[in-house]
């Protein structure tokens, strides 16, 4: 268990989406299987020369706002990935205990804050599939910004959208990478979770601070 957090210095909560408050295996299932085997099949490749093809295109392009485009992906794969969404809705599942994480912090007083790289088409199917908004003051893609998370420009036009204080603020995200970018932009405290993909093993996280479930840090302490 991480060193408690000092919530009394915290204002402002950033969340991640995939991987923090949503069980990553939705995205990893339709990523990793449904889309290799779509692929293969339209392009008469077997399943491994798939793959090889479509990681080449992932690599080119992470980190970048067209990694997580919906749009981008339908265009370069040939794949209608909306509607290949749409076949697994019933992967998309909350993390352990993050609904009464949120009401913790909601009942602290906390501004609760989805800030995701994620496409706005997958926002709002996740949104759609669980009710993101009802237990949030505000989601904001990235998409809106014009960068990634990795990217300072990000968070600098973040900044510029949201009122917060960045020393008085904790981002939880699943990426030590883009951990590292916030605490690059001055965030005071960053979380990472261990376990973003619920059917997979644990990460291993280094640079920070890091929790498995929710249930870690409630109740609510200092």
């Amino acid at each position: 268990m991480p060193t408690p957090l000092p919530w009394h210095q915290i204002d402002t909560v950033l969340l991640d989406m995939d991987g923090t408050l949503i069980d990553l295996h939705f995205d990893s299932y339709l990523w990793q299987r449904r889309v290799p085997e779509c692929y293969a099949e339209r392009r008469a490749l077997s399943l491994a020369e798939a793959r090889a093809q479509i990681d080449a295109h992932y690599q080119a392009v992470a980190g970048t706002l067209d990694w997580y485009c919906v749009d981008y992906w339908s265009r370069t794969l040939g794949l209608d990935i909306r509607a290949l969404k749409q076949e697994l809705l019933e992967k998309i599942q909350w993390r352990p205990h993050a609904l009464p994480f949120l009401a913790a912090l909601r009942a602290a007083g906390k501004q609760l804050v989805l800030f995701t790289n994620a496409h706005p088409a997958s926002l709002s199917v996740k949104e759609a599939r669980l009710g993101l908004a009802d237990h949030l003051d505000l989601m904001i893609s990235t998409h809106e910004l014009g960068w990634s998370k990795e990217s300072q420009h990000c968070w600098q036009a973040l900044a510029e959208r949201l009122a917060f204080d960045p020393a008085r603020t904790l981002f939880v995200d699943d990426s030590e990478r883009i951990l590292q970018a916030a605490a690059d932009f001055g965030i005071g405290y960053q979380l990472a979770i261990q376990t973003p993909d619920s059917q997979q093993p644990a990460q291993r996280i280094t640079a920070f601070p890091a929790i498995h479930d929710y249930a870690e840090l409630l109740p609510l302490a200092g």
